[in-house]
């Protein structure tokens, strides 16, 4: 049998980096192949050029036995190649179906419009397809751009992180769905840092580290532990997790805080009340589009609240106040979206540090000390192993979990009293994970308040010491991560009140 695709001795290099060095792999109609690797390790490098969004400086691709020439997006969706990346490929300002349209010929937006209704349903990813993207959570765009290769019944789907946020139900739901397209002869490549998926799914695995293809398996006959020490050549550390001490009084305290969605798409927050004391940290759970988009924005001061009092930080109302206010009371915050959010794409590193921590020093009488600002962001990288040439690289420049490390590590480095952060390990690999979840445990064992939110449940019960969830706009009772279970949470997950409401145990309840 012919394979699908061929990759003959591909490389790629950029300056100071070689992405792609010598890469071969081929895979049959039919296979789910999995491309495993660290961040930076060159995974989607090779994606974007099978798909030619990039060019290869050298070797060759074949697709059904027949050399692909002049190659680019347009020649592989002609092919039956369709690319769902890791950070979205969406314009923000238009609507779902409009988006979906660019990609999509032979409808009217009235019939694509149901066409996509209907698939959404059916694979048990739903969306409105009239909703403007900029109003979707990272979840529910992540949801857009499946369905929109689904639309094509591709021959050959590249998967960059799928299920980054997707929520558990809706990774079986997909799960079932591409063995569905794979019995059908659709070959599937497939990057995941979640092992345990990659185990479920994949038939076959490709191994890349620093560029180089350094290994092939079969994911159903190796351990996940295996696997892992494959992609990062070394020994995985082991979390360290030690009893929280709380602190007596609230460094974040949420109190009756309720908000209407920003508009008609969103979710209403209705009477939402928890603590955040220093020494722990608190997981809020959800399935996306539940309220967390709405919450975090009032939590982080993007979006004002009426009553001032519905939030405090260290006691003091910061309903009213702007983020930089709020930071000023020692909150720091890591937003979901990475660039655009997180960080300016094409500022440099150090640059994107002067952004948050302008007040440590780094400005003076309105100018930039650069030569402190570069030493700062040459602290980031080595301090989280930032793969970067240097703090001059644009943000843009770096892989989507190096330039998480990034702006956790910028974060980190605030020393904050209260820390936000909204998927903290979304995109990034296994042993980076393990590093970021390790260094926000410390952070409160030091005596730093943490609220992570989080669709990852394993995340949130590896590190959390209280869980909230979060559903319909409601906000759970807090949860003993101990005396609770994933059952318990899914169960919260997808039905609306707070926990003694719905039947809970309340004696599991604390705060």
């Amino acid at each position: 049998m012919t394979p699908r695709l061929e990759l003959h001795n591909i490389s790629k290099r950029y300056p100071g980096v070689v992405a792609n060095d010598d890469i071969s792999l081929s895979i049959m109609p039919g296979e789910i192949h999995a491309v495993l690797g660290e961040n930076g390790a060159g995974k989607s490098t090779l994606m974007k050029i099978i798909y030619g969004a990039a060019q290869a400086d050298s070797g060759e691709i074949y697709c059904d036995g027949k050399l692909i020439e002049d190659h680019n997006p347009a020649v592989s969706r002609a092919l039956g190649i369709e690319m769902v990346y890791q950070h979205f490929a969406l314009f923000e300002s238009v609507s779902v179906v409009e988006n979906i349209a660019l990609s999509v010929s032979g409808f009217d937006l009235a019939g694509l419009a149901r066409r996509i209704t209907e698939l959404s349903l059916r694979y048990g990813m739903p969306i409105d397809p009239h909703r403007s993207v900029h109003d979707l959570s990272v979840g529910e765009r992540q949801r857009v751009e499946i369905v929109r290769c689904l639309l094509q019944a591709p021959k050959l789907l590249i998967l960059d992180e799928p299920t980054s946020v997707l929520t558990p139900q809706a990774v079986l739901k997909l799960f079932e769905t591409l063995r569905q397209l794979a019995s059908e002869g659709c070959s599937i490549l497939y990057i995941s840092h979640k092992l345990e998926e990659v185990q479920q799914l994949c038939d076959s695995a490709t191994v890349l580290r620093n560029g180089r293809v350094t290994g092939t398996a079969g994911p159903k006959e190796t351990t996940a532990l295996e696997l892992a020490r494959m992609m990062v050549g070394a020994k995985l550390p082991e979390m360290h997790v030690d009893p929280s001490v709380r602190s007596a009084q609230p460094v974040l305290q949420v109190r009756g805080l309720s908000a209407p969605a920003a508009d008609q798409y969103g979710t209403d927050l209705q009477e939402i009340s928890f603590d955040v004391h220093g020494g722990e940290i608190v997981g809020l759970a959800g399935v996306s589009g539940n309220g967390q988009a709405e919450l975090v924005s009032l939590l982080s001061g993007e979006r004002l609240h009426h009553k001032a009092e519905a939030i405090r930080i260290d006691g003091q109302p910061v309903g009213r106040l702007d983020p930089a206010w709020r930071r000023r009371l020692g909150m720091a915050f890591v937003p979901e979206e990475r660039l655009g959010r997180g960080a300016v794409p094409p500022q440099s590193l150090w640059e994107n540090t002067v952004l948050t921590t302008h007040r440590r020093g780094l400005v003076r009488k309105g100018l930039v000390d650069r030569a402190k600002a570069m030493a700062s962001a040459s602290g980031i990288i080595d301090r989280f192993k930032v793969k970067a040439n240097g703090p001059q690289s644009s943000a843009q420049s770096l892989s989507g979990g190096n330039l998480q490390k990034y702006i956790v590590g910028r974060e980190i480095a605030l020393e904050p009293k209260l820390l936000l952060v909204s998927q903290p390990t979304w995109g990034v690999d296994v042993g980076a994970a393990a590093f970021i979840r390790q260094t926000l445990v410390d952070l409160s064992r030091a005596g730093a308040a943490v609220l992570i939110v989080s669709e990852e449940l394993d995340e949130l019960f590896e590190i959390c010491d209280r869980l909230l969830v979060i559903c319909r706009g409601r906000v759970s009772g807090p949860l003993v991560r101990r005396e609770t279970d994933r059952e318990e949470v899914g169960l919260l997950m997808t039905r609306a009140g707070n926990g003694a409401a719905n039947g809970q145990d309340e004696t599991k309840l604390q705060g």
